[in-house]
């Protein structure tokens, strides 16, 4: 049974992976961040298409239906949890890691009406997604590594997302946090 996630189309907004329309690539290349998280920017311009094809991860674009701009993207990948429970000895729960997320400037600014358009695409597709993906796959929970930025922090929270208590995040930053993550701070959600 394929899914087909385009059920998950708004009437404001459609979502479907990077490697659906030729017309992807060159959208993605006019993406930009606009803050200091270049590092999102650069992902999708120049890693994305390659874990696509390499099923490391997977990543959506999400776009206005009406006019086809690029709102943003997301990238999903499967991953575990891992929990200490004494000593070197830990649990591990199956998870879903939201690797990527982020808004497209241009597209905010050529639309200053449209506010908040991250948590929209966290509540209208990264969560609708990452449990269907549970009814296929045992994922209990949605983490990321989010920036250290406070404010940033704060907006994961109002998503739903929480923090570990000091000692098992600094377990899970010595024991499972990527390279790339480093300097992130560990958050999580139960699906």
């Amino acid at each position: 049974m394929i899914v087909e996630f385009s059920v998950y189309d708004t009437s404001d907004y459609s979502v479907e992976h990077l490697l659906d329309s030729s017309n992807n690539l060159r959208l993605i290349q006019e993406f930009e961040v606009g803050n200091q998280a270049g590092g999102l920017e650069d992902y999708l311009k120049y890693q994305a298409e390659n874990d696509e094809r390499n099923n490391n991860s997977r990543t959506y674009l999400v776009k206005d239906v009406v006019t086809g701009e690029l709102v943003g993207y997301f990238s999903l990948r499967t991953g575990l949890i891992t929990i200490q429970v004494t000593g070197d000895s830990f649990d591990s729960f199956p998870a879903i890691e939201l690797a990527n997320l982020a808004v497209n400037k241009k597209y905010k600014d050529a639309h200053p009406n449209a506010t908040e358009l991250g948590f929209y695409t966290f509540r209208k597709f990264i969560l609708p997604i990452s449990r269907c993906m549970a009814k296929y796959v045992g994922v209990n929970s949605l983490y990321i590594y989010a920036l250290p930025e406070e404010k940033l922090i704060r907006h994961y929270q109002k998503m739903g997302f929480s923090r570990l208590p000091a000692s098992q995040e600094k377990f899970v930053q010595h024991h499972v946090k990527p390279k790339y993550d480093e300097g992130c701070i560990f958050m999580y959600q139960i699906l």
